[in-house]
């Protein structure tokens, strides 16, 4: 009788599981030339699995408007406007509009109209009090860490009942978890996910994900 093999360590465990997850689903031409330029110009991007997640989303909600903080190279908005409705629009907000002409650029050579990406330079803090309360089916937080609460607290008017919040970097490069690291961005994410965990009536799961993933549906 042949012996019994040992069991993987937990974390080769978990980090072999981790790898699988976001190598699950392909990826489409449009999201590849998208991170590409992510790489190219160093602007940080979502995992692909985080992509997906964000996919399933829009397509479960069959989303016909959504909400971004963060454009980048459109690594996002690609992963968004692939489930949401055809004639969904995505308003995406950036502080950087040279990232904004690339992420354009993704969406033109894709075949997505102009219309359904509505891409707004500006302050998200500027930009978010600005759009209609009530209006949204999804809105996907993933710029300045150090606004997070702020985001939170402007995001939630604008979803419509059942709405999704969604919320990247949530584990921050491992260090949220660590309740003995101080430094200002996971002190901030912490603050943030407290925010959304009081927010009343709101089922909220935590999705260990590219850097971290908060989901929450307002009831």
């Amino acid at each position: 009788m042949s012996p019994t093999p040992k069991p993987a360590a937990a974390p080769a465990v978990a980090a072999a599981n981790l790898n699988f997850a976001e190598a699950f689903t392909t990826e489409s031409a449009a999201a590849l030339a998208a991170r590409a330029k992510a790489a190219d110009l160093g602007v940080p991007a979502i995992s692909s699995g985080t992509a997906a997640v964000l996919t399933f989303l829009t397509a479960t909600l069959k989303a016909r408007s959504a909400v971004e903080v963060g454009t980048g190279t459109g690594v996002s908005a690609v992963a968004l406007l692939a489930g949401m409705a055809p004639e969904g629009v995505l308003t995406s907000i950036d502080n950087e509009p040279e990232l904004q002409f690339e992420a354009r650029a993704v969406l033109t050579d894709a075949g997505i109209p102009q219309r359904r990406a509505r891409l707004i330079a500006g302050e998200a803090l500027t930009v978010l009090p600005k759009l209609t309360d009530g209006a949204y089916d999804l809105v996907f937080l993933n710029g300045d860490p150090l606004e997070y609460v702020e985001y939170v607290d402007q995001a939630v008017p604008l979803l419509r009942p059942g709405g999704i919040l969604v919320l990247h970097h949530a584990l921050w490069q491992g260090k949220v978890a660590d309740a003995g690291n101080e430094e200002d961005e996971p002190i901030i994410i912490r603050e943030a996910l407290d925010a959304i965990t009081a927010l009343d009536g709101f089922a909220t799961a935590l999705l260990p994900i590219g850097d971290g993933l908060v989901i929450s549906v307002r009831p």
